[in-house]
């Protein structure tokens, strides 16, 4: 099979199923904490022709094709979220393992296609392909929260780098934001209590961060085009570096340290327990349902957290040794993973 081939150009009408089918997936992924809808977009083949769409559509010249494309890959992506919201709150927090087992899987059956694409190997491919594997590598395991100065430089500059992530595969915006700890602020901003109650100081956030993030796509996604079109194996060797090094933070056996934070509603009611409202109005306002002593111990335990906080928490995640057939169970679902994204994958005609 020849880079001719496998180029991973925009597919054409025939292959809406296969779009349809990446933007079920990325709906699901972006469902599912620490997996990124970007990585499945990748997996799938449709990365390339995603970068293309959304830089035609940023420079206003989208072709019909493209838009096309997009518009079906929207509508995978939304009956994944409206179908899938509670079937993958119930699967993280109660089978965490088969979960990620499955996406690690899924994300692995990505990379015969990308392989295909960047040999035979150099030394520029190999590079390329570590260079993504060590971006991904930092990103799992060398960077903690680290708040940074609240200016309208660093607003731009975060709105950038977060929407820019959400067209690269492996990290979420919202992720971004956690780590520099600017969540708080940014999507504080947007509340409506809090735009009624300090709408100037709100568009002083909101602003910036929009022009940083128009930004960031419109750049991102034609640099991109540019560099997958000039210099295809090298490109695609760090798309490739992605992708494998996004597994490492996808290790399957592992669970939550605060299970109570899984949950974005309970996340959420727990926050406002901190905040000190009322039992009874958090059940008004969230459904989730507290007993006195429990929202006592709550309350204590997370004293003083702010709502960046409590999603941080949400996230960490600590290791154990799985039971032999868990083990064995996780490894045929990897496998199954790997081969429906593989049969997805497959370019039709």
């Amino acid at each position: 099979m020849t880079n001719t081939d496998t180029h991973l150009s925009t597919p054409p009408v025939s292959s809406r199923g296969r779009t349809l089918a990446g933007g079920f997936l990325m709906g699901f992924a972006n469902l599912v904490p620490g997996v990124s809808g970007g990585t499945m977009i990748l997996a799938l083949g449709l990365y390339d022709a995603f970068i293309g769409a959304i830089a035609e559509l940023t420079r206003l010249r989208p072709s019909r094709r493209s838009l096309e494309f997009l518009a079906v890959l929207a509508v995978g992506l939304g009956i994944a979220v409206l179908a899938l919201a509670t079937p993958a709150v119930w699967l993280v927090t109660t089978k965490r393992w088969l979960a990620y087992s499955l996406f690690i899987g899924m994300t692995l059956g990505g990379v015969p296609l990308l392989w295909a694409v960047v040999r035979p190997l150099g030394k520029r491919e190999v590079a390329a392909i570590l260079s993504g594997v060590v971006c991904m590598a930092a990103l799992a395991f060398g960077l903690s929260n680290a708040a940074l100065p609240q200016t309208v430089t660093v607003f731009v500059l975060m709105g950038a780098l977060a929407a820019s992530s959400m067209i690269l595969p492996g990290v979420s915006g919202s992720y971004i934001l956690l780590i520099f700890g600017l969540y708080d602020v940014v999507v504080g901003s947007l509340r409506p209590g809090a735009l009624k109650t300090d709408f100037v100081g709100s568009l002083g956030v909101i602003v910036p961060v929009g022009v940083g993030a128009v930004l960031g796509i419109g750049l991102l996604s034609n640099a991109l085009k540019l560099l997958l079109t000039k210099f295809e194996r090298p490109s695609h060797g760090v798309l490739l570096g992605l992708l494998l090094g996004s597994v490492l933070g996808l290790w399957p056996f592992q669970r939550a340290v605060h299970p109570e934070l899984v949950e974005k509603s309970r996340q959420k009611a727990i926050a406002m327990l901190v905040a000190g409202e009322e039992r009874q109005a958090i059940e008004a306002k969230t459904g989730v349902v507290f007993e006195e002593a429990e929202a006592f111990d709550l309350s204590v335990r997370h004293a003083e957290a702010t709502a960046g906080d409590l999603k941080l928490l949400g996230l960490e995640l600590e290791t154990y040794r799985p039971a032999g057939l868990q083990a064995a169970l996780s490894l045929l679902v990897v496998v199954g993973g790997f081969f429906v994204t593989r049969a997805l994958g497959k370019r039709e005609g």
